[in-house]
């Protein structure tokens, strides 16, 4: 049978054929009130898609390349962390993401027998020092190595307050950088958005709103720029949050007419991710890390289900490395090009989402830039009604995490694991702007189990 006559003996229905009989389905229920809800970013989910209700495309397809599997390591002794580099990368990883504690790092020392040839390694750089800048850059040319460096001033302010050191001489170093050195080394850090309680509607546009500093402020425009983004739970959602956010970027750099250049490396969230019943945690981040290949991220870094209360851990690393080892290699997530074009429900919310990201976007401009909005405390206000309105829903258990808030395992005891602090940190200190804190839903109820632990 031809492709043509395959659905002959079928007749087309329109939309409305569908609502009338759902309507009938329903014995009098509203259709509106029974089948349809809205998301905390006004979006209004319908029970069905239809081609002649998607309206006008925004003539987006999703990224093609696959997505390549990232180890994530904190390098506080480089000998060791080497090792863990090497081993991860004959397990299975395909990239590095280096954390790097300090410039005292010696990066020969690092990269000592590492694969260079097809390998990308991230450094993600939590100080700015361009002269350390010059030397990786220096041995990425002198050994052909494929580097990506993560530096963030906007970045540093929103998370720590302050900036490295003020925002003229960060922007400095940045222009600098730009006619100095090879390897991309501008980034944009999006997952303290989504992990301080940002809605998605927020996360796209202030993500939009910091590429936006960043293009008035540096030259040339032909810079590489990577967003580190957090995915959530809401499967289809974060599908299409990710589809928007490259669209909204590559639209905003023609806007510009700089090139597009954007690489996207995702991670699971942290704010749904609980310490009692942690198992349940690799369950999350399954559907978290499903969610980014179908988005369309060039890297994935899964996050131990461990990762609240304990230390980097090779049991907790060859986990969270096989859950994407299985999505790639067993499940073949990567072999089906643009699996989300054509789906009238991705599509739509894709669409949805990148017109209310915009609109918001436009506002924040109209209203001074991303960074005059965080020094007035707007943006941060923004995020904690959001995180208010979600924590308030986690409470009365309209949100819920197994385990923790729905059928919580009253035996289960944490108090002598615990290896790492997993809660929200103080650090009284002076600062430019209030920061963006990052806070997980069941924090709260996590105390009070642990205070009353025999």
């Amino acid at each position: 049978m031809s492709q043509n006559n395959l659905f002959s003996n079928f007749k087309a229905l329109h939309s409305k054929q569908w609502k009338q009989q759902i309507q009938f389905e329903l014995k009098g229920a509203d259709y509106n009130d029974t089948l349809v809800w809205e998301s905390p970013e006004g979006i209004k989910v319908k029970p069905f898609y239809h081609r002649d209700e998607t309206g006008t495309s925004l003539g987006y397809s999703s990224k093609t390349d696959g997505f390549h599997i990232t180890q994530a390591i904190f390098v506080h002794d480089v000998a060791k962390s080497n090792a863990r580099a090497l081993d991860a990368l004959n397990r299975g990883a395909e990239a590095i993401r280096f954390t790097l504690e300090n410039e005292q790092i010696n990066i020969t020392a690092l990269m000592a027998g590492l694969p260079l040839g097809g390998t990308t390694y991230f450094f993600h750089l939590p100080f700015f020092a361009t002269d350390y800048i010059d030397q990786i850059n220096a041995y990425a040319a002198q050994n052909q190595a494929r580097f990506i460096l993560q530096v963030d001033p906007i970045g540093q302010l929103c998370k720590d307050g302050n900036w490295f050191e003020n925002l003229e001489s960060d922007i400095e170093k940045l222009n600098r950088l730009s006619q100095t050195v090879d390897v991309p080394y501008l980034a944009i850090n999006s997952s303290l958005y989504q992990n301080a309680g940002a809605n998605i509607i927020q996360q796209l546009a202030y993500t939009l709103a910091h590429a936006n500093e960043y293009f008035n402020r540096i030259n040339p425009h032909t810079i590489p720029i990577t967003i580190e983004v957090a995915v959530g739970s809401n499967y289809f959602f974060e599908i299409a949050k990710l589809r928007a956010m490259r669209w909204l970027f590559e639209t905003l750099a023609n806007e510009y007419q700089f090139n597009p250049n954007i690489t996207i490396i995702a991670i699971p969230s942290r704010r749904n991710k609980t310490l009692y019943d942690y198992n349940v945690n690799m369950l999350r981040t399954t559907t978290e890390c499903m969610s980014a290949v179908l988005g369309g991220a060039d890297f994935i870094t899964n996050l131990p289900y461990d990762a609240l209360y304990h230390k980097d851990n090779e049991f907790g690393d060859r986990i969270a490395r096989n859950q994407l080892l299985i999505l790639k290699h067993e499940s073949y997530f990567d072999t089906v090009h643009n699996p989300a074009d054509g789906a009238y429900y991705i599509e739509t919310l894709t669409q949805q989402m990148a017109e209310k990201a915009l609109v918001l976007f436009k506002d924040i401009e109209a209203n001074g830039g991303l960074i005059t909005q965080l020094i007035e405390g707007t943006i941060q206000r923004k995020i904690n009604e959001s995180a208010q309105k979600e924590q308030a829903a986690f409470d009365n258990g309209k949100e819920i995490l197994l385990g923790t808030n729905k059928y919580p395992n009253k035996n289960d005891r944490m108090k002598d694991d615990l290896e790492l602090y997993p809660f929200v940190k103080q650090n009284p200190r002076k600062t430019l702007i209030v920061p963006i804190i990052e806070k997980r839903l069941a924090e709260k109820i996590e105390q009070e189990r642990l205070a009353s632990e025999e």
